[in-house]
């Protein structure tokens, strides 16, 4: 039988996890809603910068549940994939700045 390489979330593995730690992950909840909360950014705006760093950082868990709770906030598809796009950007601007680092040593 073949393991997937990203299992399904279940309440089973999320049970697991309260339970190895139960107080970090009160914390980490807390956290996380104060972050995800109106502020001097709504909160769609702040899932729609969620959205895009899970994909730089390429958390296929994160694309799934920030992209859910970012259409919950209102956010159409298209400002999902202009996020998206806005990381892609970034990303390869990331690799043609550093760069230099690559011309400095081979200087």
């Amino acid at each position: 039988m073949e393991h997937p390489m990203y299992p399904a979330a279940s309440p089973e593995v999320a049970q697991k996890r309260e339970e190895l730690a139960p107080e970090i992950l009160t914390a980490f909840r807390s956290f996380s809603h104060k972050v995800f909360a109106d502020g001097a950014l709504p909160s769609k705006t702040k899932e729609l910068i969620a959205v895009a760093v899970a994909h730089v950082t390429q958390c296929p868990y994160c694309i799934r549940s920030h992209t859910q709770r970012a259409m919950l906030k209102g956010a159409s598809e298209q400002e999902i994939m202009e996020a998206i796009w806005v990381a892609a950007e970034m990303r390869a601007g990331a690799a043609y700045a550093h760069s230099a680092l690559a011309l400095d040593t081979t200087s």
